[in-house]
């Protein structure tokens, strides 16, 4: 049996100007504990929106195959970032074309949104 396996996309917080990356990477750390909790594998594929994301996002989705691929609010609901949103959908599509595409409100919550396809 293969194991369930996850692929979020979303921003490096650590690579944000202007913000204090520790209570991100904290919530991360909340939420991948509850992907532990269900026993989901689970990859982080974090990004700097000036750093080549597509390059970034096309080799995580082609490193295994994924049951979903998450993406971040950070990502979909800061408009200047409207453009990177679409592109990592049809990278998702293209890349990952059996994977359900799920979409968190939080760092802490992203194994919720994967289970909402995964039942």
């Amino acid at each position: 049996m293969t194991a369930t396996r996850v692929l979020v996309i979303g921003l490096d917080p650590a690579k944000i100007q202007g913000w204090d990356p520790e209570p991100v990477q904290v919530a991360m750390a909340r939420g991948q504990a509850r992907f532990d909790d269900h026993g989901i594998e689970a990859d982080w594929c974090l990004v700097a929106p000036d750093e080549n994301p597509e390059g970034a996002i096309v080799e995580a989705l082609t490193r295994t195959d994924y049951v979903c691929v998450v993406i971040g609010a950070g990502i979909r609901k800061h408009e200047p970032l409207l453009e990177l949103f679409e592109k990592v959908v049809n990278l998702a599509r293209q890349h990952a074309p059996d994977a359900a595409i799920a979409f968190n409100s939080s760092p802490e919550d992203c194994a919720d949104a994967a289970l909402r396809w995964l039942r």
